[in-house]
């Protein structure tokens, strides 16, 4: 990695997401990685941090999260744009080489057992809290965030710094039919909860 990493507190990991950005979501079972794109990832709870995440039954993902307990979320930046369409359109399923393909770059954090994408702007480690209907129904799946990092030139002192990041860096935003919105301006109206 040659970014600067951060550990950012389990009680600000919200963060990372509450902008409502694209994610990649990355599992390891069996001696294999994966990696896909989702567009409906959010934070859900703060203390213990929790996340939410639509996974379709159809994806390897989904099977490896389910067999392993473990996956990673993270916050991939507008230079990454085509590599999340290529995770988000190729299935490992019909293409084992999809990860090399695309040109992921994968590390490990000590201490968590999942795979991280190189040259995201966030990586969030989280244990699947097991929820069979909600899965089951809605393809909806829930997760405590057990471990929380983010790229320190574009988060620094619990807040997101795109406004005075290399635009490159921006998050990105899925709107259908390839095309991705870049995370905008900062907008400040005054102080708000921690």
């Amino acid at each position: 990695m040659t970014a600067p990493i951060l550990a950012v507190p389990l009680d600000r990991a919200y963060r990372l997401l509450n902008h409502g950005p694209t994610v990649l979501v990355s599992a390891r079972h069996g001696g294999v990685d994966n990696v896909m794109a989702a567009a409906w990832c959010c934070a859900l709870d703060f203390s213990p941090p929790k996340l939410t995440v639509v996974l379709d039954r159809v994806t390897a993902t989904r099977g490896m999260i389910e067999a392993s307990g473990v996956f990673a979320i993270q916050v991939p930046t507008v230079a990454q744009a085509a590599l999340t369409k290529a995770l988000g359109s190729t299935s490992l399923g019909e293409d084992p080489a999809k990860l090399a393909r695309a040109g992921v770059r994968l590390f490990d954090q000590p201490g968590h057992a999942v795979p991280l994408v190189e040259g995201c702007s966030a990586w969030l480690s989280c244990r699947l809290l097991p929820e069979p209907h909600i899965q089951d129904a809605h393809d909806l799946f829930v997760a405590e965030v057990t471990g929380a990092w983010a790229d320190a030139r574009v988060f620094a002192e619990g807040r997101w710094t795109f406004e005075t990041a290399d635009p490159s860096l921006r998050s990105l935003h899925y709107v259908a039919g390839g095309r991705f919105y870049a995370t905008g301006e900062a907008i400040d109206v005054g102080e708000d909860a921690p």
